[in-house]
This record gives structure tokens, C-alpha cells and sequence, in this order.
């Protein structure tokens, strides 16, 4: 089955069976890396582009590898060189990219709604890399696919999402993502960083850490958002990873084989102790490689070419 939907801003704008989809269609994806010649001809002749109006690391360069594995054509738009910098709006940029005939746009911004807007007025498909404290659907999806990897399973499990909750867009498309496949989410963390709608969305809410820990097989770890805050949420950072920190002794509180993840990048010694990051039970490194394979996942369902005869996504290019 195709995707219904030619832009992926939400990951409410999938449905269960889309999701396990585009989890399905990753798995096949996966292989591709481990090869020796790391490319298939599946999206030869389509043109994506990255628009990043924020810093990004790890999403981006995830984006890139994917469009190349799949043999795409890619362009990195360098925003602070661009028209933008001129006072050119983010729609006429957009509009202007899309006439030279790119397929698909891969937007980071920091505005909420930045990539819905663009969704609405184009053609083009639009893929939300992050926007503001809404929402990045890439990031959930490939969180699943690495729960999913190493669990074998996503129903039933209990997830522990700590740290800064208020303005994590990681956070709420997780939470979205993992409510749809059934799984229990839990979150924790400072009073300060809990939304206060945070009872309409069918979570457990938790304050202090080791309660929320017992019975936990997988804690989802926050980086905290201090460019977003504004103002700060509380006393120090000492006192933050005091009450908050992931820790080996605090690890032992959940379940003997939990899994550790973290979207990155990672503040070592405040938000997890290094002894965890790089402890047996992380999977924060998997997480890097899946979302290689996720990302080329979704711009293969979005440029709507399903697996067919003729087209197999791991065929090996020419």
C-alpha cells in the first residue's frame, strides 16, 4: 500500500498501517548501508532538497546520505547565503526552489507551522525536519524502528521519556507515534519543563525520576533545549543532572534489559552519565544508523513510487 499523503509534517498525519509501513519499507532500506557499493537506483531522475534554517547535525546529514543512497539528486540550500538573508520570505524561497522542479523539500525552521505552510501552497512534497517546539516526525519514526529492532516488538512496552518535555519537538512526535503503535509512555521531569496540557495526552506523568524508572524497558532521554527556554527552567545545570541525570545506578532501577536512547546531541555528564551513553544498554549510536534508513524510506513513500516489478528499492545501481 502507498502513503496516502504527499508531505510528512505530523506523525499524526499517518495512520497505524502507514507507520508500520514505512518501519516495513526501512528494514529493507537497512541492508543497503552495509554494502560495499552503498546506492540503489530508486529515486534516479528526482531532485530533493535540504532547507535548514536551524543548526542540524545528525538530521541532516541522515537526509543527504539518504537521497544519495538512493540516487537522488541533492541540493544543500546554505541559508545564511541565500536570498533569505536578503529579506526574501520562506514561501518565495520555497516557491522559486520548487520551479526548478525539485520533488521534494526537507525543511528544518525555527517557527512552528514553517513546514505546514509550505505543505499547504506547493506541489512539491515537504518533509518536516524540525519545527520550533512542534513537532519532527523522522526522529519518532526512526526511535520506533530502533525499539522495534531490538525489542522485536512495540506493543506493550512501557517508555520513559526524560528531561525537557515544554520544548521538545523529539518529545511530542514520540509520544504520537508510540500512543498510535501501543505502547505506555511515561514522562519525567523538573515542574518547569512539564506542558500544563500535558493531562490531554494520555500519558503518565511523573516528577521524580526513580519512580518513574521502575518497569521501564526503554528511557527516551531529552537534550535540553536552553535555546528555547528563554529564561531558566532551574537553579543550575549541577542541580539539573543531580535530580535528572541518567546514571548506572539509576539505570538499574528499570528493567534488566532497558534500552537507552537519546536523539543527540548529547550533553554527557548532564542528561547521562558517559558510563551509560556508551554502556551496553545504549542504543544511542543505532539510532544515528537507523535514521539513515528510515529518512531514505520515507523519500522513497513520498515520491510515491511503490515496489513493484520493475522498480525493487534494493536493486543495486548501475
Amino acid at each position: 500500500m502507498p502513503l496516502k499523503i504527499k508531505d510528512l509534517i505530523s506523525i499524526k498525519d499517518l495512520d497505524r498501517d502507514e507507520l508500520r509501513l514505512i518501519l516495513d519499507t526501512a528494514e529493507s532500506f537497512k541492508e543497503v548501508g552495509a554494502r560495499d557499493i552503498k546506492k540503489v537506483p530508486t529515486l534516479r531522475g528526482k531532485t530533493v532538497v535540504n532547507l535548514f534554517f536551524e543548526p542540524s547535525t545528525r538530521t541532516r546529514t541522515s537526509f543527504e546520505l539518504a537521497a544519495k543512497r538512493l540516487s537522488a539528486d541533492l541540493v544543500n540550500l546554505a541559508v545564511n547565503s541565500s536570498s533569505v538573508a536578503k529579506g526574501e520570505t520562506l514561501l518565495d524561497t520555497a516557491r522559486n526552489i520548487e520551479a526548478m522542479q525539485a520533488d521534494l523539500m526537507v525543511v528544518r525552521h525555527p517557527c512552528a507551522g514553517a513546514p505546514a505552510l509550505l505543505a499547504k501552497h506547493m506541489t512539491s512534497g515537504i518533509i518536516n525536519a524540525g519545527d520550533g517546539a512542534h513537532e519532527h516526525p523522522t526522529q519518532a519514526l526512526l526511535d520506533l524502528f530502533t525499539i522495534r529492532e531490538r525489542k522485536k516488538t512495540l506493543e506493550g512496552l512501557t517508555v520513559v521519556i526524560v528531561g525537557d518535555i515544554l520544548h521538545s519537538r523529539v518529545a511530542r512526535s514520540a509520544i504520537h507515534a508510540l500512543k498510535m503503535i501501543g505502547s505506555t509512555v511515561r514522562v519525567v521531569g523538573p515542574p518547569t519543563m512539564i506542558p500544563r496540557e500535558i493531562m490531554h495526552w494520555g500519558v503518565e506523568v511523573f516528577y521524580q525520576y526513580e519512580m518513574a524508572l521502575k518497569g521501564a524497558d526503554v528511557i527516551m532521554i531529552l537534550r535540553l533545549q536552553l535555546e528555547r527556554q528563554g529564561r531558566s527552567l532551574f537553579p543550575t545545570i549541577r542541580e539539573y543532572a543531580n535530580l535528572y541525570g541518567l546514571t548506572v545506578r539509576r539505570l538499574a532501577m528499570a528493567k534488566d534489559d532497558v534500552l537507552v536512547m537519546h536523539p543527540g546531541p548529547i550533553n554527557r555528564g548532564v542528561e547521562i552519565s558517559p558510563e551509560v551513553a556508551d554502556g551496553l544498554s545504549s542504543a544511542i549510536l543505532s539510532q544515528a544508523t537507523n535514521g539513515v534508513a528510515v529518512r531514505m524510506a520515507v523519500l522513497y513513500l513520498l515520491s510515491g513510487v511503490i515496489k513493484n516489478e520493475s522498480v525493487d528499492p534494493q536493486r543495486p545501481a548501475h
